[in-house]
């Protein structure tokens, strides 16, 4: 008499691990299928658990977007902040570390950058106040640094953030798309040479 056959299942683990390793699959398939093609069935499988361990976890396929796009922001958001402030307040080096974060953003190997500049669900309102906000952040951030030592005013200081983190996100992700000859340190820093010629023409404040 044969044995009932069994069914392969990952090994239980802690929620926080679990949780984890869902997203870590659901990465995979948002940027092999987008976001409309992902089923939670595929999701599922690429993780080694049930449809119901997946749900119990995440209610829908919208909820595992939302809580990867939320980790990928925070990315985004921490590797600006930190490129502002580990360079000894030398303004010209301020500009090169900020324009390699979003270099650095966009060349990691789980493609993060996709779902937070190409996002295929711009039109959902939970996913555009996340974009508009992590957008805001990273302008803002480089705003201070810019008002502190220029003195220009609020309003202005903001255009000059958010001037810069477009062109370096757009330039990255050109750069990464022409999959070209350009070394990632040196595309960075002919990017940041443009910014710091135009940055740096600004009086800096007391000087």
């Amino acid at each position: 008499m044969s044995s009932p056959t069994t069914t392969a299942r990952s090994p239980r683990m802690p929620r926080s691990e679990r949780r984890a390793q869902l997203l870590e699959a659901a990465q995979a398939v948002f940027v092999q299928s987008g976001y409309h093609s992902a089923a939670m069935d595929e999701i599922a499988e690429r993780a080694g658990v049930s449809k119901p361990v997946l749900y119990q976890h995440f209610p829908g396929k919208l909820d595992l977007y939302l809580a990867l796009l939320d980790t990928h922001c925070e990315t985004l958001e921490d590797l600006v902040r930190k490129a502002l402030e580990h360079t000894g307040g030398d303004n010209e080096q301020r500009v090169r570390a900020t324009v390699a974060a979003y270099f650095d953003f966009v060349s990691r190997e789980d493609a993060a950058f996709r779902m937070v500049f190409e996002s295929d669900l711009t039109s959902v309102p939970q996913v555009r106040a996340r974009l508009d906000a992590v957008e805001l952040a990273c302008a803002e951030a480089i705003s201070e640094v810019i008002a502190e030592d220029t003195g220009v005013d609020d309003e202005r200081a903001l255009l000059l953030g958010s001037a810069l983190a477009g062109m370096a996100q757009v330039a990255a992700r050109h750069w990464l798309a022409q999959d070209g000859d350009i070394p990632e340190g040196e595309a960075a820093r002919i990017i940041s040479l443009l910014a710091w010629r135009g940055l740096g023409s600004f009086p800096k404040v007391g000087g």
